[in-house]
């Protein structure tokens, strides 16, 4: 159930003219993550009389228990030849035994249109 893997892609961070620390995606790192199971959450479309469609797909995503991945909220994730974001906040859920990481789940989606 847990025989699936995903690409992280974590923007890399640089100095902006104010001397601000800004994302940067053009200096980001990939790392692939296994030991998921990624399930389809949602598909919609929605379009009017003046722009285009927009069709947001969206996936669940859960660690093997016993793991704990490294992503953040900030990251997107390569999966399909689809690149998608992180929607909302990643969740560790604790070992009920050993107050550890039991699995971590997370959220994304891809908005085409």
């Amino acid at each position: 159930m847990f025989d699936q893997s995903v690409t992280r892609v974590r923007a890399g961070t640089r100095t902006d003219r104010a001397g601000n620390t800004v994302l940067d995606w053009t200096l980001a790192e990939r790392t692939e993550i296994g030991h998921l199971s990624v399930q389809p959450t949602v598909q919609q479309e929605t379009a009017t009389t003046d722009r285009p469609a927009l069709v947001v797909t969206g996936w669940h995503v859960l660690s093997e228990p016993g793991t704990a991945p490294d992503i953040l909220a900030s990251d997107r994730i390569e999966f399909g030849g689809l690149t998608c974001e992180v929607v909302g906040e990643v969740a560790a859920w604790p070992d009920p035994l050993d107050g550890g990481t039991h699995h971590v789940e997370w959220s994304m989606q891809r908005i085409t249109g």
